[in-house]
């Protein structure tokens, strides 16, 4: 048997499920037609849903959360969604 040393992962480990639950969040308060600032420039956040209509214009960006000055960039998986249905 080797000495190996265990690597503790927990501070990375809560971490990322903090940051992961705060995004989770996030969406949900912007699906629900709540409004949100950007953490970082205190910019209202904009969420951008892909066109639900053949004749509506398409749009530039990747459906998501975003603010003005780009510190907020999350984008969403819709394709994904709409497979579930």
């Amino acid at each position: 048997m080797s000495d190996t040393q265990k690597i503790d992962f927990s501070v990375i480990n809560d971490t990322t499920l903090a940051s992961f639950n705060q995004h989770k969040n996030l969406i949900k308060r912007m699906m629900k037609g709540n409004s949100a600032q950007c953490s970082e420039c205190k910019q209202p956040l904009t969420l951008l849903l892909p066109p639900n209509d053949k004749n509506a214009k398409p749009i530039d960006k990747a459906p998501g959360i975003y603010c003005k000055k780009g510190c907020t960039d999350i984008e969403l998986d819709v394709e994904a969604v709409a497979m579930l249905k």
